[in-house]
């Protein structure tokens, strides 16, 4: 069954959230256990498996994120509720930042609890101020959940967002210039973590004033995904050759251009996945994406070196077949916690989640 426009809204909604199962499981990737710390990773760069990694965290975890901030935009766009500044912000506290910072503290106490009783190799506590930064992201990116700072800026994308759909679409589109030269130039910080967040964020308000979710269903698959295929092997050749530091503008020109460019390439499969029998099963999963997103490095960092004892470590003969089955490795015990908390704890479960595991 074709995708068929104008596009009927189940299907998009379906579709949306497809992406947001693809993008976090993706998210998991850039995460995984390695078993390597940084020098060791640097005398691995060009070898098989640091490349098949390396293709993992790009292809199915950095750029697939940015579909997640596009889409943000695209729905506070789209909802009369985002006018009201009181009733959407406080929405927002419920389902973004207060999860984040419960989670984040949930981090602190199991992740440093575990390193201080257990000697497990992860960050501890060195001063309040190291606790409040993990906590809430004041300045820096934190030590233990590393991803956060994705919540944390597009939380502050939020508290805008009731002016951002105020103003014209030439504002926005200079906003998001703004922001997408602070990314190539490495700024942002203390203000936004990534000011990529923005930019896709910016991209996704006047995505949805000109109906391009649309006209990207309209287009042949292959046409969609031909500027993802050319770019993306175009990054891993600079990242090789160049360096893969943020700070080399060439490097981080390509790559924000390649994250449009997936952006693109995700969501048209994600409307293709939408009419079809996988697309149903990554909607089951659906209802857990939030809380996988915020749980899996506490996972990584008490489960991967177990199960990395088996496997070895990155460079081990067995380590790529670890790496490719982390995201599922990871989804089914966090599914399988979340369960117990709706069933057990559902105020929990309900704090934890934003709100999202109401609906299984």
């Amino acid at each position: 069954m074709p995708y068929i426009l104008p596009a009927d809204p189940a299907q998009r909604s379906d579709a949306i959230s497809i992406a947001r199962v693809i993008c976090i499981l993706g998210v998991v990737y850039v995460h995984a256990w390695t078993g390597r710390n940084g020098v060791e990773l640097e005398g691995l760069r060009g070898s098989p498996q640091e490349i098949f990694r390396w293709i993992l965290m790009e292809a199915m975890g950095r750029s697939a994120v940015p579909l997640l901030g596009l889409i943000s935009g695209w729905l506070v766009a789209g909802s009369s509720r985002t006018r009201n500044w009181t009733s959407h912000v406080a929405r927002k506290m419920r389902t973004i930042a207060v999860p984040m910072i419960l989670w984040n503290a949930i981090g602190i106490a199991i992740v440093s609890g575990a390193a201080l009783t257990f000697s497990l190799q992860a960050p501890t506590p060195q001063s309040w101020g190291w606790v409040a930064q993990e906590i809430f992201i004041l300045s820096r990116n934190p030590d233990i959940n590393v991803q956060m700072p994705f919540l944390r800026d597009l939380f502050l994308c939020m508290l805008l967002a009731p002016l951002f759909v105020r103003l014209p679409t030439a504002a926005l589109l200079i906003l998001a210039v703004i922001a997408g030269v602070c990314h190539i130039l490495g700024l942002g910080p203390p203000v936004l973590m990534r000011a990529s967040i923005l930019f896709f964020f910016l991209i996704g308000v006047v995505a949805q004033r000109a109906g391009v979710a649309d006209r990207i269903a309209a287009l042949p698959f292959w046409l969609s995904a031909l500027p993802y295929a050319v770019l993306m092997p175009l990054r891993l050749l600079l990242a090789l050759h160049v360096g893969r530091d943020p700070g080399h503008d060439l490097v981080q020109t390509v790559d924000l251009i390649a994250r449009v460019a997936a952006a693109l390439f995700f969501w048209r499969l994600s409307l293709w996945l939408a009419v079809r029998p996988l697309g149903s099963a990554l909607l089951r999963i659906e209802p857990y994406a939030f809380f996988l997103f915020c749980a899996h490095l506490i996972f990584i960092w008490l489960a991967g070196p177990l199960v990395g004892t088996l496997t070895g470590p990155l460079g081990s003969p067995l380590y790529p077949l670890y790496l490719l089955l982390q995201p599922l490795l990871i989804l089914i015990p966090v599914i399988a916690l979340a369960t117990l908390l709706r069933r057990t704890m559902p105020p929990v479960a309900t704090l934890l989640s934003g709100g999202r595991l109401v609906r299984v």
